[in-house]
């Protein structure tokens, strides 16, 4: 089988605009969550989100939607795939791969999806067509909204005319998108993946219809920073997310020969189904310990030589103790022994179809970096959160192989493995 490494990332998330700033932020503890003041929210329980930054005042590396997007295609496209293609230009740039000939466009995929896409679009056609009449729908409105585009104006954009695949399993997309990417350049389907996935659903209709599930936290309206925090007593729901991951995936030789710099490779990829609720997760937590099992058995790997977990860790009551649960059946005693786990979520707040891929980035960089990200916000933890999830700052240590988990409505699990590059 072939092997697969990544050369490249990039990433558009609420701690910042770019790989390199998100973490440099994420480590050190600042968080990406703040009040919603694009629109009203005088009526909707949560008024909290994930937002990423557009302005110098936010964050100095700020997102400026037009140094990726003309003005005219700006209303072409909803926001998620204006964030994909962001990432995925720095992606690129930072992977220094272009293909330029017809065997290297030919040879080169994307697969990145989103968890639910254009559902802002949606709801602004929907009420001009009930508003103003069927003629005030945009010509745009279908290709602007679907999942599938992101990889389309990808492909696009970079001319890239391999293997051209979009991946919808709600929270888990990035993941599978990634691992779905890793898999086709094993079997030779093509020799570089652009993998990841986007997400942008901060709006009235969003955020209302996450809150009528009740999943979203409503305690920390008044103060934001505070409102995501995994496996803490205090917690009350997830906060609401947007932005963009995207990793270079490239089959080993091929990087080699052109001389790029290796990152990570992937050597694991596992899912499953739960097979148990639309929403929730069972109690025990058995598809997430399926889905680590799958990968490690993938992977090839003793289950002592994970370093370190990016965790799921939503900050969702029932959520956080289930990928406890498994984690502590999986890895047994070792969870008291070497295994560091944490959730970045508790920084950028939950980007849905999104979350995966910069997840994923984030494990790298902790590869790479010898830091492990910490939990903000972990002050109180529940009895059973008795292993080591890194609370309030971040940590030293050398690692060669780290694990990221994302899990998602439907009960889909999606886990990945990476090893150290430089190789």
């Amino acid at each position: 089988m072939r092997r697969v490494v990544v050369t490249g990332f990039g990433m558009v998330s609420p701690v910042a605009c770019g790989a390199e700033a998100s973490w440099r932020r994420l480590v050190a503890g600042k968080s990406g969550i703040r009040k919603i003041v694009q629109f009203d929210v005088s009526d909707l329980p949560s008024k909290i989100a994930g937002i990423v930054p557009t302005t110098p005042e936010e964050c100095t590396d700020f997102f400026d939607i037009g140094q990726y997007v003309d003005a005219p295609d700006q209303h072409r496209m909803d926001k998620f795939i204006a964030f994909a293609l962001a990432a995925t230009q720095e992606a690129l740039d930072h992977a220094q791969w272009h293909p330029a000939d017809d065997l290297a466009q030919e040879r080169t995929g994307v697969s990145f999806g989103a968890g639910i896409g254009g559902l802002p679009k949606i709801y602004e056609n929907s009420v001009a067509l009930f508003d103003q009449g069927a003629r005030r729908v945009s010509p745009f409105f279908i290709p602007s909204a679907l999942i599938n585009l992101a990889s389309g104006h990808i492909s696009i954009r970079h001319k890239l005319k391999g293997p051209n695949h979009a991946v919808v399993t709600a929270c888990a997309t990035g993941t599978h998108s990634i691992g779905d990417a890793a898999r086709m350049i094993m079997f030779g389907d093509a020799d570089v993946m652009v993998a990841g996935g986007a997400e942008s659903t901060i709006f009235r209709l969003g955020v209302a219809g996450f809150s009528a599930l009740r999943a979203l936290s409503t305690h920390y309206n008044d103060t934001p920073e505070a409102a995501s925090r995994p496996w803490d007593k205090e917690r009350d729901g997830f906060v609401i997310a947007e932005g963009a991951g995207t990793l270079v995936l490239e089959e080993y030789q091929h990087a080699k020969e052109r001389g790029a710099t290796i990152y990570a490779e992937v050597i694991g990829y596992g899912m499953s189904g739960d097979a148990h609720h639309m929403t929730a997760p069972p109690a025990d937590g058995d598809g997430a310990y399926r889905s680590m099992q799958a990968a490690l058995k993938n992977a090839g790997i003793a289950l002592e030589q994970i370093d370190y977990i990016n965790a799921h860790g939503t900050s969702t009551i029932p959520g956080d103790l289930a990928e406890v649960r498994a984690i502590k059946r999986l890895f047994g005693d070792y969870c008291n022994n070497g295994l560091c786990i944490s959730s970045t979520k508790s920084a950028t707040g939950h980007l849905l179809g999104g979350a995966g891929a910069i997840e994923a980035i984030f494990s790298i960089q902790a590869l790479c970096s010898g830091v492990i990200p910490p939990t903000l916000n972990l002050v109180n933890a529940d009895s059973e959160c008795d292993i080591d999830l890194i609370p309030l700052q971040a940590r030293k240590k050398d690692m060669e192989i780290v694990m990221s988990n994302s899990f998602g409505f439907g009960g889909t699990n999606a886990t990945l493995i990476f090893k150290r590059g430089g190789f």
